[in-house]
Parts: structure tokens; C-alpha cells; sequence
């Protein structure tokens, strides 16, 4: 671990002298990446630096009583370095953790689509639901959302909702909620009590920007149409709604929360980015899931996921077999204690891999 270290801190060296260099500079995608690469390597060099100051410590503390005779001094030589030796424990797990490779796509900002399955009215209210409950969850957490665009459910709640999550590791920590999403409750429509299932699937996307991925406006197709719901006075009055379908792929994105088109224009320009670049990203899930045991990031988007069930009060995570009896509290947006055990299981799986050395 300490050669991989050293390496490490070699490469943040380089990288820092390349980062003041006039070519690098001079390109913009090269100076984003090298920025981003020199900001995850000062994470683990300043730990490094932290680390190699207490095995310092432990090795004067180990002369100290190896030469001295003085029995108080020597105590409380002993004293510090137990509370050293525990210290080097803990930093040499951290630094493991920090050393198990990560997804590129982890530090990006998040775009989540949350979209009513099987169940009719009841599915989109229950979309309405994880729409609410990913919404307290980024208050909590103090992260910045931004609505693209929705359509509402006969009943309420919601057929199809997308948003923005503009946070640095948004899509890292978001990126286990993709899949499907069961709700087992009596619905308001019920009058016999029975308890129904019905689902809604949630997609989490990386966001990608115009480094990532080069969409050709001449492969573009962009419709213009009123928009819908609340907005004032414009609202259905001007085209200021925006849909775009990328011509080879199909793939359409739109969006009509803001009363200006070329807003508009924007955000459904950013989610069909995202989109089309996912098509590359599924590839890649499916062949890290094909190597790896763990069903936490296949990347399957049919895959059952987590169960809401509102009789007993519990939430199920299917993929890592976790219950919570706690299921006010969840759909209020206390998320973090599933998030830690879908990411502990998934460093776990990577460390049997001996990813890290």
C-alpha cells in the first residue's frame, strides 16, 4: 500500500506542474480533467501525509522505550503509542477505502427520472411519493435540485417527473436508487381495505457536459410547444416547451418548467446528453456486473430494488437484504442508513476482489 501511495504522490506532483502548463491551459477538456484528477489525488495524498506523520510518532515512541530507563517516561511512551497503533488502524482503513478505484462518473451532478409503472392512478402517486421523499432527502443532505420537467397523474402525483440534483457526487451516492420500486398499501381508492402492489421505476444519470460527449446539432431534432401545468401568465400562450429527439438513437428529452425557451432549451439539451451517453454507460454496467457477484450497480433498470410495504411499516432492500422498520421516517427522506449499506456492500465486493492492494 505504501509503493501505491508514494505513486500517488508522484503523479499529484506531476499533475500540479501540468496544471500551471500553457498547452494545458490552452484545452479546456484536458485542464477540466487534469483539474479533477489533482483534486482526488490531494484527497488521498493529504491523508497520506497524515498517515506517514503517525508511523513517524510510533517509531520515536518505540526508541523512546527501547533507551529509556526513566519507568515514568517510559509509561507514558506506552501510553502514546497504543493510542498511535489505533490511530495507524484507522487511517490505514480510510486510505483503503480512499484507494479502492472509483466510477469517473461518481463526482458528477445527478439527473433522476422517476416515471409510475404497473398500478394506474396508485403507481403515479406513488411516484409522487419517492419524488417527495428524494426531495426531503436532498434538503437534509443541503443539495440543490432543480425540476426539468413532469406530467401530472389523473389522480395526482405523477406519471413521469425528471430533476436535477446539482451537487459534486450527486450521482455517486444517488446512483443505487436506479431500478424498481414496489409500494404495498391500501390505496385511497380501495374501499374493501385490500392492500395493492404497484411499482415506479427511478433512473439516476450521470450529468454529462459538452466534454463528455459531442451530440451534433444537425443530429437534433428540436419541436417547440405550449407548456402545461402552473407558470403564470404564459403558460399555455407561448412555445416556450422544448422537445429534442437525437435522430440516430431516437432518444427524445423536453422540458417546460421555465418560461423561457432558451432555459428550456438548456436543461432538455443537458438530460438528452445524458441519455445518449448512458447508452455507452450501460455497456459498461453490464460488463462490470457480468465479472462481479453483486446485484447493487448492474445497472438493470428492471431489477426489483427496494419494497415499500405500508401495513407492517418496513422498507426492503432487495439487493443487500436489508429491512428497515421504519417507514414514515424513510418516505420523509432518511435515506442515509440504505445509501451506507449499498455503498459499504458494494467497497466490500471490490476489496474481495483485491482491487485495492
Amino acid at each position: 500500500m505504501l509503493d501505491k501511495l508514494e505513486l500517488i504522490k508522484e503523479r499529484w506532483k506531476t499533475v500540479e506542474g501540468e496544471l500551471s502548463s500553457p498547452d494545458a491551459m490552452a484545452d479546456m477538456k484536458r485542464f477540466a480533467q487534469l483539474s479533477k484528477e489533482y483534486k482526488d489525488l490531494t484527497l488521498i495524498v493529504n491523508e497520506y501525509d497524515v498517515y506517514k506523520n503517525i508511523m513517524s510518532n510510533i517509531n520515536s515512541s518505540k526508541e523512546i522505550l527501547a533507551t529509556e530507563k526513566d519507568e515514568e517516561f517510559r509509561e507514558m511512551a506506552k501510553m502514546e503509542l497504543d493510542e498511535l497503533l489505533t490511530q495507524q488502524e484507522e487511517m490505514e482503513e480510510k486510505i483503503r477505502l480512499m484507494l479502492i478505484p472509483k466510477d469517473p462518473e461518481d463526482a458528477k451532478h445527478a439527473i433522476i427520472e422517476i416515471r409510475g409503472g404497473t398500478g394506474g392512478d396508485e403507481a403515479a402517486l406513488f411516484a409522487g411519493d419517492l419524488y417527495r421523499m428524494y426531495m426531503r432527502y436532498c434538503e437534509r443532505q443541503g443539495l440543490r435540485t432543480e425540476l426539468v420537467d413532469y406530467t401530472e397523474g389523473t389522480a395526482g402525483g405523477y406519471k413521469e417527473i425528471v430533476f436535477n440534483v446539482l451537487a459534486d457526487d450527486a450521482y455517486g451516492t444517488l446512483k443505487y436508487e436506479s431500478g424498481v420500486h414496489r409500494v404495498q398499501r391500501v390505496p385511497d381508492t380501495e374501499t374493501q381495505g385490500r392492500v395493492h402492489t404497484s411499482a415506479a421505476s427511478v433512473v439516476v444519470l450521470p450529468e454529462v457536459d459538452e466534454f463528455d460527449i459531442d451530440l451534433q446539432v444537425s443530429d437534433i431534432r428540436k419541436d417547440l410547444f405550449c407548456a402545461s401545468g402552473p407558470g403564470g401568465q404564459s403558460v399555455n400562450t407561448t412555445y416556450s416547451a422544448v422537445r429534442l429527439t437525437h435522430i440516430p438513437t431516437g432518444i427524445v428529452a423536453q422540458c417546460q418548467d421555465q418560461k423561457s425557451q432558451l432555459k428550456n432549451y438548456d436543461k432538455a439539451l443537458q438530460v438528452l446528453r445524458s441519455r445518449v451517453y448512458e447508452m455507452e454507460l450501460q455497456k459498461h454496467m453490464e460488463e462490470v456486473s457480468k465479472k462481479r457477484k453483486t446485484m447493487v450497480s448492474t445497472g438493470d433498470r428492471s431489477a426489483k430494488v427496494r419494497t415499500y410495504n405500508y401495513p407492517q411499516g418496513r422498507v426492503t432492500e432487495h439487493r443487500i437484504g436489508l429491512t428497515i422498520y421504519n417507514l414514515p421516517n424513510v418516505m420523509n427522506g432518511d435515506l442515509q442508513e440504505i445509501m451506507e449499506s449499498l455503498q459499504f456492500a458494494e467497497n466490500a465486493e471490490k476489496l474481495k476482489e483485491g482491487t485495492v492492494a
